[in-house]
């Protein structure tokens, strides 16, 4: 079995300090590059957060604050990682949901220009809920009959994942799939803009979804007061709450998009 892929695919996985984005930083990266021919290339590296990893945290991935102590810090490596990411579409576990937000964040705070939005992004975890809904550890047992070694390292997670969407591709590409309208798409076939379309479960602006796409295109606030809102009509109304969100504890990337809403606004 092999990807159709028009670029490379970069499967990924993140060890973090906790799960807000906002807040917590990433400890560990893994990154398997999957080029059109074939070969493969890898970028493994620990992180040194610059700041306490919890305890709570250290039991699920097991790196503690001593392990990473003389590694790295994120924006001694922004700018290495962003060139091994150039040009590729990216893959993961859960990565529409945390890796790929956590991702953008770090880039942003190193001041790395470097746009995720230019990727393509499949999260396996979506066709797996989709189609079987399990764990990673039940995933790879279901789909390649193996037992996951060393669950929650990077590394590990990462080859598992790869192996996983192969075998997702293998058994799926010829199974119909019924969203929840009755409707029944080719969901699952050997091709990666398609497969990001249908691990794709809302239409997100920002990444971690506090804006979204409405059924107009238009974006919305999906949070607070204002959720369901067209963004514009808020800056209209309420000019002062653009500046309380970048004046508060939201992801950069979400106000990078506000920022971005909002100057559109200002130069028409």
């Amino acid at each position: 079995m092999k990807l159709a892929l028009k670029r490379p695919l970069i499967i990924f996985d993140l060890e973090t300090t906790g799960t807000d984005v906002a807040k917590d930083r990433i400890v560990e990266i893994a990154m398997l590059k999957i080029h059109p021919n074939g070969t493969e290339e890898t970028y493994h590296k620990r992180i040194n957060p610059e700041m306490p990893i919890p305890a709570e945290a250290t039991k699920v991935h097991g790196i503690s604050d001593s392990d990473v102590a003389n590694c790295p810090t994120f924006k001694n490596l922004a700018r290495e990682i962003a060139k091994f990411i150039e040009g590729c579409d990216l893959a993961g576990y859960n990565s529409n949901k945390l890796d790929i937000p956590m991702l953008a964040e770090e880039l942003l705070r190193a001041g790395t220009d470097f746009d995720l939005r230019r990727c393509r992004f499949v999260d396996v975890q979506n066709i797996f809920h989709k189609m079987e809904k399990r764990t990673l550890s039940a995933a790879y047992k279901f789909y390649c009959n193996k037992s996951l070694e060393n669950a929650h390292s990077a590394l590990a997670d990462t080859r598992a994942t790869y192996e996983i969407l192969l075998k997702q591709i293998e058994m799926y590409e010829n199974v119909p799939y019924e969203d929840e309208k009755g409707n029944k798409i080719q969901g699952v076939v050997n091709d990666i803009e398609a497969l990001s379309k249908f691990t794709t479960q809302t239409q997100n602006v920002d990444f971690l979804g506090r804006i979204v796409l409405n059924e107009n295109g238009i974006p919305i606030f999906n949070f607070g007061k204002y959720k369901g809102v067209a963004v514009e009509k808020v800056f209209e109304k309420d000019p002062g709450y653009f500046g309380w969100v970048l004046n508060s504890d939201f992801p950069e990337h979400t106000k990078k998009v506000l920022t971005e809403i909002k100057l559109r606004m200002k130069n028409r």
